[in-house]
């Protein structure tokens, strides 16, 4: 069972996370107006995991693409997250928001992406690049560990950088568990 290596290369990288960049990324999350989330497959996922504790937190959250999400106004927080930084609807609605002089807020694992370059805010999840050739994925085989696929370590250690932030929106903005409780769904 590979449980105990997996959690291994997930603190390595969660422990790599900017800690200034995550009190600038709580301090925007605390004074946003409102806040729109994107992201797609599995890293919408853990967007929209991370869009409902927000609600829990008596934030304004909308969801990208529902069609309950209202017009995005200036001040107003885009919240994109794309392991590759590259997400071409991701990007596409982050150049949008730009243009509605939203303030984008990115958490991607590459620097050199377009959604690095647009964003006012960027939380970098130190993940290896994904290895593209079949070779490597042998190598790592027969070397006995294999690393989780196709960038699930960029999604594990990111939703756990949101769970890190939910904390710390909760002792910050004083909201308890049992409050939270009370907004959950019940439908």
């Amino acid at each position: 069972m590979f449980c105990r290596e997996i959690l291994k290369k997930i603190k390595a990288i969660t422990d790599r996370i900017n800690e200034e960049d995550f009190r600038k990324f709580i301090n925007e999350i605390k004074k946003a107006p409102r806040i729109y989330i994107i992201g797609y497959g599995r890293s919408g996922l853990v967007a929209r995991a991370f869009a409902m504790r927000l609600v829990h937190l008596r934030k304004k959250v909308f969801v990208i693409g529902e069609t309950v999400t209202p017009a995005m106004r200036a001040g107003d927080v885009l919240l994109a997250v794309s392991g590759s930084g590259e997400t071409p609807m991701v990007v596409e609605v982050a150049r949008a928001a730009k243009r509605l002089k939203g303030k984008i807020i990115a958490v991607t694992k590459k620097k050199k992406s377009p959604l690095y370059e647009l964003a006012d805010l960027c939380v970098i999840i130190p993940t290896p690049e994904t290895l593209k050739s079949a070779d490597h994925y042998e190598v790592r085989e027969l070397a006995g560990f294999p690393s989780p696929p196709l960038g699930s370590l960029f999604e594990i250690s990111a939703l756990i950088f949101f769970e890190a932030c939910v904390i710390t929106l909760m002792i910050e903005l004083g909201i308890k568990e049992e409050e939270m409780q009370k907004i959950h769904a019940n439908l």
